[in-house]
């Protein structure tokens, strides 16, 4: 089982795991109003926060998954997170045991593509580190540039729900095939 988040490079980010001092930079970056609005009725207190980043810390021994924090490849300056997680939410359709998937990025990178960079590589290490497995999301109804990534990530709505009192989409990813399975059947196709 995988312990500790992998360090992922791309082009432009590094997906790391989190570090204590990320916690006010992430604090900051969840502050923003176009940022704390989304998340879901929960609140972004200094508690609220140094549980989430704890969360996703203490994800990877348990799970042998878990949450990155995203920092600029250029300059190391934390700009949001991507990662898989269990939170075992209080509401229709539970969906607990199986990985529900997450990003958030400061207002600054909004519109750069990087969140769709973070999530493609993550679940491009999700297909080749994990059994296969369907993954869930939630999204705010109003937060249109998070659907258009989840559709694009493969996601398809499934449900609406209440979480903490507001409307809230359920999607969900199917499950992908074997890595063997998956070569076998890109061959027979050729």
């Amino acid at each position: 089982m995988i312990r500790e988040a992998p360090r992922i490079e791309t082009e432009r980010l590094v997906l790391r795991g989190w570090r204590k001092q990320d916690f006010r930079p992430w604090f900051d970056i969840l502050q923003e109003g176009a940022v704390g609005r989304f998340l879901g009725g929960t609140g972004t207190t200094l508690e609220d926060v140094w549980r989430r980043l704890s969360g996703a810390a203490g994800s990877w021994p348990m799970l042998g998954f878990g949450g990155w924090a995203v920092t600029a490849r250029d300059d190391g300056a934390l700009i949001g997170n991507v990662g898989l997680f269990n939170a075992w939410r209080d509401f229709e359709p539970q969906f607990g045991e199986e990985p529900e998937m997450g990003w958030i990025f400061s207002t600054r990178t909004h519109g750069q593509g990087l969140a769709s960079e973070a999530a493609h590589v993550a679940l491009a290490w999700a297909e080749a580190s994990l059994e296969p497995t369907p993954i869930w999301a939630i999204i705010a109804p109003e937060n249109h540039s998070s659907f258009r990534l989840a559709e694009r990530l493969g996601f398809e709505r499934v449900a609406e729900t209440l979480y903490n009192n507001e409307p809230t989409a359920v999607l969900r990813r199917p499950a992908w095939l074997p890595a063997a399975a998956a070569a076998a059947t890109a061959a027979a196709t050729r």
